[in-house]
């Protein structure tokens, strides 16, 4: 799922991908465990709230690698488009 990032429509970082959440985009939500838990705990709330799942990277280079950034993302969702 997490090679699905490099295609599909996306919003990446905290902000965003809670937003996505908490107005029915999202469909998928990513999180790296290396992040800050302060940091991300709004949007692991948002889905836990939602039922949205959480699928979790071991660290934040991976996920922005996924997301086809160059610098590391705590967060990011594929939304709907």
């Amino acid at each position: 799922m997490l090679d699905q990032l490099k295609t599909a429509p996306k919003v990446v970082g905290v902000k965003q991908t809670r937003k996505a959440v908490l107005t029915g985009e999202a469909v998928a939500v990513f999180a790296a465990r290396d992040a800050e838990k302060r940091v991300i705990a709004p949007v692991v709330d948002a889905c836990e709230s939602a039922g949205l799942p959480v699928t979790w990277t071991d660290t934040m280079a991976e996920l922005g690698q996924a997301c086809g950034i160059a610098v590391g993302a705590a967060c990011a969702a594929i939304v709907n488009a």
